[in-house]
């Protein structure tokens, strides 16, 4: 996926936001579809599980609201356990379209959130299935939408690739794991940076 990664960068036209710096106050952390029999086929899922541990550890240091769906849990199996138990208290919607915005419970919890929370920070999979769908849905009612590049994935490096520059080209921002969190962080003096150090060190 490194590789792929240049030619995301080289697609032309602004995205929204990608001005705007990211505010933990104005962020909800959305983490899509990360089950158990979803997960195996998925390139570098490793990657996929590490860097969304370490997106819901900071958006729980940071207050940040956290909403999680699965897809046909009864027959996908539910969120994997790694990441299950980093959401205690946080419930998982499950739904069968593929766009979380086709789900009346997400619809409802999302906009449940104070209004100021107008940006939505993706991870998750598929990125060019359930990921796509859910920041088209998002940024077609006005949310920034922020994507972990490394923090979502696909059974294919190339529909990896495509989905990213589908969303990039939608306007979405295309952004990394650590970019995310260390703009959101702002500095290294801050109580939440030396919590998570640990963890951004493994």
């Amino acid at each position: 996926m490194d590789n792929a990664t240049g030619s995301i960068l080289t697609v032309p036209g602004p995205a929204q936001g990608a001005g705007q710096t990211l505010e933990a106050g104005r962020c909800t952390l959305v983490v899509v579809d990360i089950q158990e029999k979803l997960l195996p086929p998925i390139q570098e899922n490793e990657r996929l599980v590490r860097n969304t541990r370490l997106l819901i550890r900071l958006a729980n240091l940071l207050e940040m609201p956290v909403l999680a769906t699965t897809q046909y849990a009864h027959g996908l199996g539910g969120m994997v356990a790694p990441v299950a138990e980093l959401l205690a208290g946080v419930p998982t919607m499950d739904k069968t379209e593929f766009s979380c915005f086709g789900s009346e419970q997400f619809c409802s919890a999302l906009k449940g959130l104070p209004r100021k929370r107008n940006t939505v920070l993706l991870c998750g999979m598929e990125t060019h299935i359930c990921v796509m769908q859910t920041a088209l849905a998002a940024l077609e009612k006005g949310y920034l939408v922020h994507v972990a590049s490394d923090a979502v994935g696909s059974r294919s490096e190339w529909n990896w690739t495509i989905g990213l520059q589908r969303m990039r080209d939608a306007g979405a921002v295309i952004s990394s794991t650590e970019m995310m969190m260390y703009e959101l962080l702002r500095g290294s003096a801050a109580p939440v940076f030396k919590q998570l150090l640990p963890y951004l060190k493994s």
